[in-house]
Formats: structure tokens, sequence, C-alpha cells
């Protein structure tokens, strides 16, 4: 075993491959991008193909291949399942899969993983029935989780290699041009479609809205698509949004909102020109609405809003109250029409977005970030991916990517949920370390990270009761308990890269 810099005990044959976690931005260095194989279309080539299936043949797809896909659809996506189905039936097998994200939707990829048609996984989630199968052992090796700009890194440097990218598109015309605004199946920004075309050595286009050439805007070109397929639908647009844009009316949320506005609204960050990114949820989504009362109040002005935009983002650019909106994804409908009709709602790729990597992402221009989390430990370390029975049933996301990236990151979250504490002694899995979190949020105070000495210097006339992490802790035990541990096995079943491709944690199989 090798430990890490945040305590955890790495096992050595993966802290041989992957290195362990040291610091925020240690592993931050020069390297050689990525390159991929191009096969040239001649002008009598057709890309246009009349089914998955033959797509799948065109390229060549054989066993112990790398295939990758987006979640830009979420909870309404029909294309992984659709391609995979196809797959299994040709007998392909032993493939390694590289999806931005893995919804409730994707629970078929279990019976492949046991047919032996999915042997590797890497993405930034895992949900419900999947990642519980996972958390029992079902693959022989461990999933890897990366974050959103870890993913982003990890095609770029050639730690993802993919063969074939499929890519569902809201539109396309034959030749490859395809973007999220226009079609049935509206889903706005292709943002983490994108990096994988980018670099995939193939990319094959499912579409349900074939359009005439040339397809504008292009969020996708025609020189990084080998082929099209038009299918009956890609997608159910109802399932793009659901879960991820509930309206709280629980007082418990709109107060940790109501706080976090607060903490927001009285630091050094609020002025004009601000940056910030809000994220989903209920109470994320309250404290953009109270931070929109506040703005109007105050007469203040946001620079830029950033990540996955939601509708209260839109409102924001469109009353005037935020300058642009940078989208890497979208969680609504109507952020998605925003998109293909405001100039100042600008669609990038999630090399842009966050990683690490790159010669300057748009989280490192960022003022604010509200997070969430399953749980925070008392060295600010937070817990994104597995529930309080050790199963995995979250993601990454660009949790770590913000955290680390932005000048000031609040996490929010209640003391306890129905009788599991939130701040506990330990994480059961670091996702974000500590070493970047700035400010604690719940409904009964604040704490602050005493690494922010200038924080707290500031907020000495915060009107918020503030406590210490280990006060929080004890505050949430002295309410349900202290939680038991839970009991896991010997074998790992999930790999936590941080963000720079080192491992900051591992689960192992409950």
């Amino acid at each position: 075993m090798v430990k890490n810099n945040v305590g955890r005990d790495i096992p050595q044959e993966h802290a041989d491959q992957y290195g362990v976690y040291d610091d925020l931005f240690t592993n931050v260095k020069p390297y050689k991008e990525a390159s991929r194989d191009l096969k040239p279309v001649k002008p009598t080539d057709t890309k246009l193909l009349g089914s998955i299936r033959e797509a799948i043949e065109k390229t060549g797809l054989k066993d112990g291949m790398t295939i990758s896909f987006h979640h830009h659809f979420r909870e309404g996506d029909f294309v992984i399942n659709m391609v995979m189905e196809e797959i299994a039936k040709m007998g392909i097998k032993n493939l390694s899969i590289a999806p931005s994200s893995i919804a409730n939707v994707h629970e078929p990829l279990i019976e492949h993983i046991k047919n032996g048609v999915i042997t590797n996984i890497t993405s930034s989630g895992l949900r419900d029935k999947l990642g519980a199968a996972i958390s029992d052992g079902i693959m022989e090796n461990p999933v890897v989780i990366r974050s959103h700009g870890g993913r982003a890194r990890a095609i770029a440097a050639g730690d993802i290699h993919i063969d074939v990218a499929f890519l569902g598109a809201p539109s396309s015309d034959a030749y490859g041009n395809a973007n999220g605004t226009v079609g049935k199946a509206v889903c706005g920004s292709l943002g983490y479609a994108m990096i994988d075309a980018k670099y995939a050595d193939q990319v094959v286009i499912i579409t349900d809205t074939l359009v005439s050439y040339p397809n504008s805007p292009i969020s996708i070109p025609q020189t990084d698509v080998d082929y099209v397929v038009e299918v009956d639908a890609i997608g159910d647009p109802s399932g793009i949004a659901k879960g991820a844009t509930r309206f709280t009316t629980n007082p418990k949320e709109l107060l940790i909102a109501e706080y976090a506005n607060k903490v927001i609204t009285q630091s050094p960050y609020y002025k004009n020109g601000f940056s910030v990114q809000t994220g989903t949820g209920g109470a994320a989504l309250a404290v953009a609405r109270f931070l929109r009362d506040s703005m109007i109040k105050d007469d203040v002005k946001a620079a830029f809003a950033l990540g996955g935009i939601t509708n209260q983002m839109v409102e924001l650019l469109e009353d005037g109250l935020v300058e642009k909106l940078i989208d890497v994804q979208d969680f609504d409908a109507l952020s998605g029409q925003s998109l293909g009709r405001n100039e100042n709602h600008i669609e990038v790729d999630a090399n842009f977005y966050a990683s690490p990597l790159s010669k300057g992402s748009a989280i490192n221009q960022l003022d604010i970030c509200i997070l969430s989390a399953l749980e925070v430990d008392t060295d600010y370390n937070v817990n994104v991916m597995t529930g309080s029975d050790g199963v995995i049933r979250g993601a990454s996301g660009g949790h770590s990517d913000t955290s680390a990236a932005s000048k000031m990151s609040l996490v929010i979250s209640p003391l306890v949920r129905g009788r599991i504490p939130t701040v506990v002694d330990s994480v059961n899995t670091v996702i974000t370390p500590g070493a970047s979190v700035d400010v604690v949020v719940t409904e009964i105070g604040v704490a602050i990270n005493p690494a922010r000495q200038d924080l707290i210097e500031h907020f000495t006339t915060l009107d918020i009761p503030q406590y210490t992490i280990e006060e929080l802790k004890e505050k949430a035990y002295a309410i349900v308990g202290n939680p038991e541990p839970i009991q896991y096995g010997d074998k790992v079943v999930a790999l936590i890269e941080y963000r720079d491709g080192t491992l900051i944690d591992v689960v192992r199989n409950v």
C-alpha cells in the first residue's frame, strides 16, 4: 500500500500505474498531446450510412477496442443502449467504454458486463443499479472515475485512446456537421462530445434530424466525422432535466441557500465583473434565485457564469445581470434553446472548460463556485461519489476541477440527511481534497477552512453563525449518533483519479 497526501491507502499496483495524489498542482506539467489515426474522405465517398450496424462494420470495431459516448441527454439518452445492443448482437467482446457519464437509464450495461461485451469502464459517474452492481464486484477490472476536466486531460494526453466515438447529435447534415440546438431532441451544448470528436480515431454521428448541408451552427465539424447514421430517435428531451433542476420549497434548503448567498455577497469577490458557477439541485438553484435578487438590489453585474447551464443562468443573461454564459452542458431545454439564439451564450468543449493541462481553462478565471456534497469531513475533503452505505451512486463531475481553480469554493449541504450525518470524521471516498474547499455552508451556519485566514478575517462581521468544521461534525453526531463504519471487502472496484491523473482514493466492494 502507498498512502497519498489525503491519507488514503492506494494498492501498490495501482499506485505504480497512476501515481498517487500529492497536492493540487504538483502534477500539472508539460506534456505531448495525443495523436489519432485519420482516414481521409475523397470527393466520391459518402458518410451517410443506413444503420448503426453498418457504422460499426465500417469502423472495423473489434474485440479489445475503446469506444466513447457523451451524456448530454442525461436520463433521456437512447444512444448508448442502442449502440451497445447492436455491438452485443454482432458478438464483439472485451470492449472498454469511456462515456463522459452514465445515468440510471443505462442499466442494460449490466448484462453487457456479465456477457463479457464490456470489460473496462471509465466515466465521471455511475448511478442506480449499475453503480450498485459495480460496488458488488461485478467487474473483474476496477472502473476508473475521472472528473470532467480530468477526462478531457486524459483524452488529450492519450491516457484514454478512443478507437470509435458514437456521438448522439440533435441535428447533423450528411457530411457530419452537428449541433445540439436544432432538432427533435435539443440538448444544447455538445461540450463533452466535442473533445471525443477531436481525438477519437473514428467518429460516428447518430442523429434523428438530418438537415441539408451545411448544418449550422457547427459544434462538431465535418472534419472530425467519419460516418453519419439517421435513426428514429436519439433521446427523450424531457429526460435531460430529470432530477437536475429541482425547485425547492424545503425550509432547510432555502436557509442553506440564503446563507450561501450571504457568503457570496459579503465576500471580497462580489463586485462588478465577478464570475460564478452555481450548479444544480434544489439548494444550488435557490442560491441562484437569492443571488439574482441581491445583484438587482446592489446594482452588481457579473462578467460571466460558467459550467452546466440552467434556465436561472439564462434569465440572468437575458436580464443583463450576466454579460456572458460559458456553456459545456445544459441541464434543461430552455438553456439549450438559449444557446441557439443568444450570441453571448457560448458553447465550449470540456478541454476549454476544465482541463488542468490545457493552455488555460475557463475555470481558472472563476471567482466563486457553489458545489454540493454527500459528505464533508473534518479535513474538508468532499465525497460526491459513494453513499453512506459505501455504494457508488454519484458522479465526480466538475467538482474537484472548479474547487481547485476558483478563488472561493462553497460546499453547500444539510448538516444531516434523514438519520445520516453529512459532516463526518472521514468521508467514505475522497473526490475533492480539502485543500481546495474554502467554505462549508449548512442550515445551522458555516465553517471556513483555516487555510483561508484571509476569508476568516474578512468574514468577522458576517451575520451567519460560524463554527469550526469539528463543531459542525459534533452537532451532526449529536443529532443522529456516531455512524457505524462500513464493512468493505478486499476487492478494489473503482479507482478515483484526481484531475491531474494521480489516484486520490479507491473504492472497495461492499
